[in-house]
This record gives C-alpha cells, sequence and structure tokens, in this order.
C-alpha cells in the first residue's frame, strides 16, 4: 500500500472517526495539524447535520471541508452551499408513508434547522448526537422557508428491518438507504456523499488515485469508490467492507487515526 500520493482525507463521522460516545480524539486533531500543515487536505463527509459536524470538530470546524446531510449541503473554502433539496411533493408524500409506520420517528433535514414533531425525551435525547439545530413544531408539512436536503427516519430496534421494506414505494421517486443500525434516509435521486466529493475533488484538483476515504456504513459506498485508498472500519456493515479496499480498525480503536500515523511516516 503506498500512501504517498495522498492529498486529501475523506472520513465519516459516526462509527468511523467519532467513538460511540460521538467524540473525535485528540490524537485525531494533532493528525490534522501535522498532515495539514504538509498541504493534505481534509473533509467530514456524513448523514449528520451540517452544524452538527462543525460542534463535533469544534477546533477546525472553519479549515476543514464538510459534506452533511449525505451530500445535500457543502462547506468549501469557509462558504456553505445547498447541493441538493427535496420537492415539497415528494416531502409530502414521503410524510404519508412514514407516519403509518409503528416507532418510525421523523427528522426533516432543513438548510437552517432540522424539524421534529415528537416530544418523546428518549428520541429527543438521542437526535441531540446527530443534529446541534432542532426545532419542534406540530406539523412537518408547515415547515415553508428552508431548503428541506433530507428526511431521516428513526427506529429504535432497526431502520432495516422496520422501515426500508415500507419506504419502497417511493422507488424512482427518492433515494433512500438505511446509514446506520437505527437510521434510514430520504434524499433527492442524486444525493449521496460520493456526489458532493466528486464536486470538492474538481474544486481542488485532487484525482481520486489521490484521493483516502473511510466509511462504516451504506450511505459512504458511492465515496468510497471515488478514493484509490479506500478504508472500511472493523465495524463496518458488511458492504461497506466488500467495496473497499482495506480495512482498518473499529472506531473505538481509533482505525482512522492508526491509518493516518501510517501516512505520517511515509512524509
Amino acid at each position: 500500500m503506498n500512501l504517498s500520493s495522498v492529498k486529501l482525507i475523506v472520513f465519516d463521522m459516526d462509527g468511523t472517526l467519532l467513538n460511540d460516545q460521538h467524540k473525535a480524539s485528540e490524537r485525531f486533531f494533532k493528525q490534522y495539524k501535522l498532515l495539514k500543515d504538509k498541504g493534505i487536505h481534509f473533509a467530514a463527509a456524513s448523514g449528520r447535520q451540517h452544524q452538527s459536524i462543525r460542534h463535533a470538530l469544534e477546533p477546525i470546524k472553519d479549515e476543514i471541508n464538510i459534506i452533511g446531510e449525505n451530500g445535500g449541503v457543502l462547506q468549501y473554502n469557509k462558504q456553505t452551499s445547498t447541493m441538493l433539496k427535496l420537492d415539497d411533493q415528494i416531502i409530502k408524500q414521503s410524510l404519508d408513508i412514514i407516519r403509518r409506520l409503528e416507532d418510525a420517528y421523523i427528522v426533516l433535514c432543513g438548510r437552517k434547522s432540522a424539524y421534529v414533531e415528537h416530544s418523546k425525551p428518549e428520541f429527543l435525547s438521542t437526535i441531540r448526537n446527530y443534529y446541534q439545530e432542532v426545532k419542534q413544531v406540530e406539523d412537518l408539512k408547515t415547515i415553508a422557508d428552508d431548503d428541506i436536503l433530507k428526511i431521516a427516519v428513526y427506529h429504535f430496534v432497526s431502520s432495516e428491518q422496520y422501515v426500508l421494506p415500507y419506504v419502497q414505494e417511493l422507488q424512482g421517486l427518492v433515494k433512500y438507504i438505511v446509514s446506520a443500525q437505527n437510521w434510514l434516509d430520504i434524499s433527492p435521486m442524486a444525493s449521496n456523499k460520493g456526489y458532493a466529493l466528486k464536486i470538492l475533488q474538481n474544486k481542488l484538483g485532487i484525482s481520486q488515485e489521490e484521493t483516502m476515504v473511510f466509511g462504516d456504513y451504506n450511505n459512504d459506498l458511492e465515496m468510497l469508490q471515488l478514493g484509490d485508498h479506500s478504508f472500511a472500519m472493523q465495524n463496518a456493515h458488511p458492504e461497506v467492507k466488500k467495496i473497499a479496499k482495506y480495512t482498518t480498525k473499529s472506531n473505538n480503536e481509533e482505525g482512522v487515526e492508526h491509518v493516518l500515523d501510517m501516512l505520517i511516516a511515509t512524509l
């Protein structure tokens, strides 16, 4: 494995860079500074809200490139842009379907804020780990002054088992993907982390051969294919391990940092 060509490092957040306490290590921030000083670019790419990614990466929030909401938002050169958003009719149709499901909790993910209807304390406590800006409203269909980038559906047991089978009537209208054990995301058809990563690579003038990517779940598949140096976490979904060229340690064992140390050793 020749890492000397790497000029861009891209990582998912939950299950990848962040440990199960939703924290990035001090080791990572030291590595970031060292590699940044060597001219290497970084990008955080997540299904998380853009504001939530910035909060988790507070010391470097204005320096790093950020792909949020599975490619719906891109922060580049200190500017944040909407990449893709959902059509109003699609939003209403999706909400009608999800509201029929038992124990499925909806987050409408806007550029300005996330929006929820439910007041169940356990649900609200959970989403605070992923959304920095959250507003509680009576009816999600009334949101009119924000770009809606994604609909996130949370199930306390399994999104793959209890949500995925029922959203398939939206096939051909939206992209729906199981993004974690408890989450399913509904996005515009063209929206994925790879869509925004390709735009970022073009802006930076960096090729696939010069890109290193880390991921753990199915919403990372497209972006993993845009890096010749692609790594699945040890805790990754089996489909991710099939796509990635290499495997590293788990998120709780600082698998990203383990590989970055290998990269630093080549400098």
